[in-house]
Order: C-alpha cells, then sequence, then structure tokens
C-alpha cells in the first residue's frame, strides 16, 4: 500500500517562519528611558471654589466640636502643674487621686477588689491646668494620649521594686496610696500603703495605663504580673467624667516620700 505525502508549497513554508519570528520579537520587552524631568509649583493655600464648598461643609461640625470642648464643666482654684515639686506635684498627687477615685467603683463591680496603688508617669502629663474655668478641652491638653486605665496585680516584693524604681528615677510622677520612708542617702527604711506596713506576701493592686503596665517608662516591674485587669477607660475620659460631677476641683498634695534626718 502506498502512502501519499502532501507536498507543502516553499513559499508557505517560508511564511510561516516569517510569522513566527515577528511574533517573538514583539513578545521582547522594551526598554524605555527617561530623558527628561519637568516640575511646576502649585501653591496649595490658594483659595478656590472647591476649598469654599469644603469650609461650607465641615463649619457646623467645627461649630459643634468646639462648643462641646469649651463648654466650662467645673472650676479650678489653683493651677495644678508639674514643674513644682521634687518627689510630688499638685497635678500629679491630683491626677493620681482622681484617677484611683473614679476607676476603683468599676473594678471593685468587676472583681470585688479594691485599688490600693495609683501609679501614673510624670512625662505623660501634658499640660498644665490653669486656675479658672475647666472644659474639656483642657482634658485634652492634659491627657492627649488614647491611654486606658490598667490594674495590675503587684506583690508586695514587687511593690519594693516599685518603690526603688520611684527614688532612683528622682521625678514626681503620680503617686498615691503608697508613702516611702527614705534615710539622708536616700535608701529606703520602711514602705506603707494605705498607712499600713507593707506585706510582702500579700497582692497589691496598682492602677496604672496601659502604657506602663506593658513596661513603658522602664517600668518592668509590672510586665512580669500575671494579674492586669483593662477597665476600658480612657484616662482623659476619667478626667472629663471627674470635671462633669464636680463643681470646683479639689486640691491634692500628697506626700509620696517623706525623708528623715
Amino acid at each position: 500500500m502506498r502512502v501519499k505525502v502532501k507536498k507543502i508549497n516553499a513559499f508557505s513554508a517560508y511564511f510561516v517562519i516569517l510569522l513566527t519570528f515577528i511574533s517573538l520579537v514583539s513578545c521582547k520587552s522594551k526598554n524605555y528611558y527617561n530623558y527628561e524631568v519637568k516640575g511646576s509649583k502649585i501653591n496649595i493655600n490658594e483659595k478656590n471654589d472647591t476649598d469654599s464648598e469644603i469650609e461650607k461643609f465641615i463649619t457646623p461640625f467645627r461649630t459643634h466640636i468646639t462648643k462641646d470642648l469649651d463648654s466650662v464643666l467645673a472650676y479650678c482654684p489653683e493651677t495644678l502643674e508639674k514643674s513644682n515639686g521634687k518627689w510630688e506635684t499638685n497635678i500629679g498627687s491630683f491626677l493620681a487621686n482622681i484617677t484611683s477615685n473614679l476607676a476603683n467603683p468599676i473594678f471593685e463591680k468587676r472583681t470585688n477588689k479594691s485599688i490600693d496603688i495609683c501609679l501614673l508617669n510624670h512625662g505623660g502629663i501634658r499640660s498644665i491646668i490653669p486656675k479658672g474655668n475647666v472644659t474639656s478641652r483642657t482634658a485634652y491638653n492634659v491627657m492627649p494620649f488614647e491611654n486606658s486605665v490598667i490594674v495590675v496585680g503587684l506583690s508586695g516584693l514587687k511593690i519594693k521594686e516599685l518603690a526603688d524604681y520611684f527614688i532612683k528615677e528622682r521625678k514626681p510622677h503620680p503617686l498615691h496610696g503608697l508613702k516611702i520612708y527614705v534615710n539622708k542617702n536616700l535608701e529606703i527604711t520602711k514602705l506603707e500603703i494605705n498607712n499600713e506596713p507593707i506585706d510582702n506576701s500579700r497582692i497589691y493592686y496598682v492602677a496604672t495605663s496601659d502604657y506602663l503596665a506593658n513596661g513603658g517608662d522602664n517600668m518592668s516591674f509590672f510586665v512580669e504580673s500575671q494579674e492586669k485587669y483593662d477597665l476600658d477607660y480612657k484616662i482623659r475620659n476619667l478626667l472629663i467624667d471627674y470635671f462633669n460631677k464636680v463643681d470646683t476641683l479639689e486640691m491634692y498634695l500628697e506626700k509620696s516620700v517623706v525623708e528623715e534626718n
């Protein structure tokens, strides 16, 4: 049996080869070169129709927010600031006391336990509370951060580490509930919590900020604790709640460190 093989025309073969070559060349990536760069200055401060429309849109919101922030809530009888004081300041004592006072009912309700100490950080206070009318804006100026109140359980031995840190830092960190006695060499001789000698085996509950509870400002004594309670209560909101609660701010200047002769 014969098998007939159909011969391909030579022209058709060349045509197929040519198409294949063109296809391969066209798939090759091209190199692009930048020969010139031009720039121009655009003045973003120039007024235009779009700006006026935006301003018209946001003005009611700005007016409403400003009214809320600047409405008088209470009165401060004297300026509270953090620059005056070796171991304690009037604003530090004020913040530590009201944080403990307002956070404690929430903590008690959730755990049936009470806050023994409050410790915040000196650097976290960002403004004074001036003598005169107090507003929500005052709270935002003093506490612009989103820090929340955390209660940390610490043993008596850890409280001693806290006291050592406080004396070593030599900063008037806001402190309430703990009194530290030192000799002339700044060596700790005695610690009292709520006017009682410290018990090394007992767990004490310290109200602080989430930043410090996670070891901020080198407060490492908080980090290892297995008892941490997030009250989901921003310190700034706590301040505003206190301003709403009272007519006149209560003044505090709690003696945190007693230097013995």
